[in-house]
């Protein structure tokens, strides 16, 4: 692990009080971080660039990556929060999105519908970018647009405004999708 003995968060899934940085989400104050994978890539990004000294070029990478890896972020939530919205969700987009480690699946049965659908919405539209490994967290949100029986409705509304490209294909500005 890229954690040393010594780092109070070595124990990822222990409950210790966060610097505001080791908030991972997105931005710090942000409270709707969960513990997935994609966060301990991120946290373990973080205490390695802490342990660097800020003038050296491996500090500047890993501050570059991880505020790269934060926007990216921010615009996967951003896309899914407009769809959300033009679906009529304003007022619940917000809590729609949010995630932290105390969220379940409102239904079992519903896993693998949410699965199969978060895939779809990977594989048939560009609300993730290429190369995003599909967050748990988002598998969390499909379950709740299962519940309210919204889902199939939200993968055809980002199909419409975030459609796949082929690989090659690059929007111009006037092609994109308003935000």
């Amino acid at each position: 692990p890229l954690c040393s003995n010594n780092n109070p968060y070595a124990s990822f899934g222990a409950t210790l009080a966060r610097d505001e940085e080791q908030n991972l989400w997105s931005t710090p104050h942000d409270v709707t971080h969960t513990e997935a994978d994609d966060d301990r890539v991120l946290y373990n990004m973080i205490v390695v660039r802490n342990q660097l000294d800020k003038d050296s070029e491996e500090w500047q990478k890993l501050n570059y990556d991880i505020y790269t890896l934060r926007q990216t972020r921010k615009e996967v939530r951003s896309r899914w929060k407009h769809i959300l919205e033009d679906l009529g969700f304003q007022k619940e987009a917000d809590s729609l999105l949010s995630v932290t480690k105390l969220s379940i699946i409102s239904d079992s049965q519903n896993m693998s519908k949410a699965r199969d659908i978060l895939l779809k919405l990977s594989e048939e539209t560009n609300i993730f970018p290429t190369s995003w490994e599909l967050s748990e967290r988002y598998l969390f949100v499909v379950d709740r647009l299962i519940a309210l029986d919204a889902a199939d409705e939200f993968f055809r509304m980002a199909s419409t405004v975030y459609p796949k490209r082929p690989s090659g294909d690059r929007a111009d500005e006037s092609q994109k999708a308003p935000r």
